[in-house]
């Protein structure tokens, strides 16, 4: 491990002098003097007194250098079967184009744009035009609930929203429009303006003075030069579950972002200016920011943009078919989809019809990869593949294994050593350091390395609640694991109500906000339970008031619409039991610990304190 740990000991030791050289790397408008600065005793802030602009170093860097023929973004959409390449010069041209447009419609620095959109190149080239502008975007999922939307909407309050007629789906057209037009019904905030991508698949009606055709107003826009920002400027809101139901809102900054990614791109995921990397995920989630947009057109990659699936567009070959097909260096997917692959195609069949000789590696993050998966990746690709662990908050790499520093050993069910920046303790609920494998609450010792959040936009002492006070001095990631003798970690998975479903990450407790709603439920409870394809399914027991007459059946099928209404689709909430009792201590909190402990087949560590145990019996014939 000398090179690897050489690295992190250099960063951790003189992390001024380790950063402000990864900082030389980029081009800056102002070239920073300071790498990290103390704003208190819990906050900080990188490269204070520099500017610069993401947009700039994701396009702008490389045209000047020379290399604006060189392919910068692959659109790939097998559900439309479309296939389409931009060069850095041709992305940029789109993007001042759409900049100019955003400027039109009285978008400026510090401004919001929220963008609803799918898989699609404009999806890209909006995010990158608001940056441009020294605005701040905030992209929400393509499809979510209209209630979703709503409640970002106003959280954001944007100048203006970008969306499309539609997204498309395995064998479905999902009408994008109407759920914007309901969720602005619902939204207290309105823009002043819509900018609609039309789709040939569907077209969206427009609204005269509000909604205007992306296609109309771009060609009528004037080019727009990069706005140079303060290092600490924000590039974008994220929204991620929070354990209350409301989303927090992460926010990032463009210096250390910008550092940060650029990189892991190279220490990391091995790759330089030219390569092939394609992240299978989408640019509403922090992969799709960090791995699609940002990090490989900073780096000088080319980025596959892809809207399909991992199955049935056409087939679990998909990814391999890719892989082949664009000389995809890395491969960067959720476990889900592997799992996925697996279930459709064991004995990898299909693979044996593509050529994966330019693939280097294959990455995996999002959720636990369990050993299984790994295994069966491993043999049927003969690639490396590479579990590593970071959240949205962080937005790139907590763990990893440094593919272009030292390849080491793999541990399945480990997210392997810490990345340079990154110090992380296991603590126990008290605060104290535990020694090696003893599970804990992952902590990682401030100041974190650039690139992390800076606040939850719009609610400091949220930020400072949720992550900085129940460890003083560190911040609390919400998951829990251990570190082995070796300082591989191990995360286990989270401390609070948040489950991971496919990799999205969603609250238990918004879905019981829900379920209360419905006039027949007395008190409910929602807990992850494991599955084999999607990690983690939400799993509902609910009471139900005295003199109630609905059915289980009918129940059943009314709280599945309601959380599919107000959350969509990906919560996969499909079942919900109707229970005499919910098991609570004598204070009256419900023990999920204890059920979801019961629902994985685990003896349950009943505390002393439960009310009545003898409903444990009831409720463990309702579990799957």
């Amino acid at each position: 491990m000398t090179s690897y740990q050489a690295h992190y000991q250099t960063a951790m030791a003189d992390p001024e002098t380790f950063w402000l050289e990864q900082a030389n790397k980029l081009p800056w408008f102002r070239t920073p003097t300071q790498a990290l600065e103390q704003l208190s005793a819990n906050r900080y802030r990188w490269f204070a007194d520099g500017k610069l602009n993401c947009s700039y170093l994701a396009l702008d860097q490389h045209v000047a250098a020379g290399r604006g023929g060189q392919t910068a973004l692959i659109y790939d959409s097998p559900v439309t079967n479309t296939r389409q390449s931009y060069s850095y010069q041709q992305l940029l041209q789109q993007v001042q184009l759409c900049a100019g447009a955003l400027q039109q419609l009285g978008v400026n620095k510090g401004d919001r744009v929220v963008i609803y959109m799918p898989m699609i190149p404009e999806a890209v080239i909006a995010m990158l035009a608001v940056a441009r502008l020294g605005a701040i975007h905030s992209v929400v999922f393509g499809g979510f609930a209209a209630h979703e939307l709503a409640v970002r909407i106003d959280d954001a309050s944007p100048k203006v929203i970008i969306s499309a007629s539609c997204g498309i789906e395995v064998n479905k057209v999902i009408a994008y429009k109407p759920l914007l037009d309901k969720a602005l019904a619902q939204a207290v905030h309105q823009p002043v303006a819509t900018l609609i991508v039309q789709r040939t698949q569907l077209a969206a009606e427009l609204k005269p003075g509000r909604d205007y055709d992306w296609q109309q107003t771009l060609a009528n826009a004037s080019s727009v030069e990069a706005v140079p920002v303060a290092s600490d400027h924000p590039l974008y809101i994220l929204y991620t579950s929070g354990t209350t139901g409301k989303p927090k809102g992460v926010v990032r900054d463009h210096g250390g972002y910008a550092v940060a990614l650029n990189y892991s791109m190279s220490a990391i995921y091995n790759v330089q200016a030219g390569d092939v990397f394609f992240a299978a995920s989408d640019v509403g989630w922090v992969v799709g920011h960090s791995y699609i947009v940002y990090g490989p057109l900073i780096a000088g990659c080319t980025s596959v943009l892809y809207e399909g699936k991992p199955v049935m567009t056409p087939d679990a070959g998909a990814f391999w078919r890719l892989c082949q097909q664009y000389k995809a260096k890395v491969l960067f997917a959720a476990p889900t989809a592997f799992r996925a692959i697996r279930k459709d195609d064991p004995e990898a069949q299909l693979l044996e019809q593509y050529d994966l000789s330019a693939l280097h590696c294959i990455f995996m993050a999002g959720e636990r990869l369990d050993p299984a998966t790994y295994a069966w990746t491993l043999a049927k690709t003969a690639k490396p593949v590479i579990d590593h662990w970071w959240q949205t908050e962080t937005g790139w790499p907590i763990c990893a294994n440094l593919m272009g520093i030292e390849a080491l050993p793999v541990k399945p069910g480990s997210s392997s050593v810490p990345v340079p920046g990154y110090c992380i303790e296991v603590l126990d609920d008290a605060g104290k350091r535990l020694p090696a494998n003893q599970q804990g609450n992952i902590a990682i010792k401030l100041p974190m390395p650039p690139g992390c959040l800076q606040t939850i936009w719009g609610n400091e002492a949220r930020f400072e609640a949720g992550y900085l006070t129940s460890f003083p001095g560190y911040y609390s990631s919400g998951d829990g694991g251990y570190i082995d003798e070796e300082g591989y970690v191990f995360i286990m998975g989270r401390t609070d109500d948040v489950i991971n479903v496919a990799g999205h990450r969603l609250s238990t407790g918004e879905m019981e906000e829900i379920i209360a709603r419905h006039p027949a439920v007395a008190e409910c409870c929602v807990i992850g339970i494991a599955d084999a394809l999607k990690g983690q399914l939400p799993f509902g027991l609910v009471m139900v008031k005295n003199g109630s007459v609905i059915s289980p059946e009918q129940l059943e099928q009314e709280l599945v619409a309601m959380v599919r209404e107000d959350i969509g689709a990906v919560a996969c909430f499909k079942q919900a039991k109707i229970v005499q009792k919910l098991p609570k201590t004598r204070s009256g909190k419900i023990l999920r610990k204890v059920l979801r402990e019961m629902a994985d087949g685990q003896t349950p560590q009943v505390p002393s304190t439960i009310e009545d145990p003898t409903c444990l019996d009831e409720i463990r014939m309702h579990l799957p």
